[in-house]
């Protein structure tokens, strides 16, 4: 057994029933992936473009693609005939986009909208303010071929695991008060993708339904990739 399947599975053995896990290969070669494939995985998680596209086209066709990057309005039309989750949703115009490059598929692509809740500024994401004035203002509504699946955050990169933990939480709080409020009706509503290698655990405390996990199975990335 390899170093990636030993890795994997013990991490799938911490896993509560209903929390997914996505392997991040970004950077990481097919060979890598191959390997966490062989050993049951199905979920793998990509940060650019151009990266999953290679990959998407190389390795397994049940493979569900995941995007966890910061994705660009001009490049959704390159993976919006095959990804899975997008999960990085962080203004309305690119959620506007994605459905239409997902009608030209014929498709339904479901995306999770980015919370911005650490203290760096280089995150991501709708403060909790912004997020719930896109969703009273309803324009949401009319886009036929997305699916809001819930909330994606990035906590701050600290050791302060309480400020960590704080995060999560305050997270999962206004996911249940938007869910309440907004999709109260909608059981496709209901996941919450918060969590890495060095805080999944506290993060699956906190109510995360999708762990994003890459070091702690594959290891350090292997760099010069081409970017997008």
């Amino acid at each position: 057994m390899t170093d990636i399947e030993t890795n994997l599975k013990e991490i799938l053995t911490e896993l509560p029933p209903k929390v997914r896990l996505v392997a991040v290969s970004k950077f990481h070669p097919n060979e890598a992936i191959e390997k966490a494939y062989a050993a049951g995985q199905r979920i793998f998680g990509e940060s650019k473009v151009q990266e999953m596209t290679q990959k998407y086209e190389a390795l397994p066709k049940d493979i569900e693609w995941h995007f966890i990057g910061h994705l660009q309005t001009n490049k959704i039309k390159y993976i919006a005939p095959y990804v899975s989750l997008i999960h990085g949703v962080d203004s309305y115009k690119l959620l506007s986009e994605i459905d239409k490059q997902a009608a030209k598929c014929n498709r339904i692509i479901s995306c999770l909208l980015q919370i911005h809740i650490a203290q760096e500024e280089t995150k991501f994401g709708f403060s909790f303010d912004e997020c719930t004035e896109m969703l009273e203002q309803g324009k949401w509504k009319e886009l036929k071929n997305i699916s809001l699946q819930g909330l994606m955050g990035m906590a701050s990169n600290s050791d302060d695991m309480q400020q960590v933990r704080n995060e999560f939480h305050l997270l999962h709080s206004y996911f249940w008060n938007i869910k309440n409020n907004f999709f109260p009706c909608m059981p496709t509503f209901k996941d919450l993708s918060i969590g890495m290698s060095h805080d999944y655990h506290i993060a699956m405390e906190e109510g995360a339904t999708i762990i994003r996990v890459g070091s702690k199975i594959f290891g350090d990335r292997v760099y010069g990739y081409p970017s997008d």
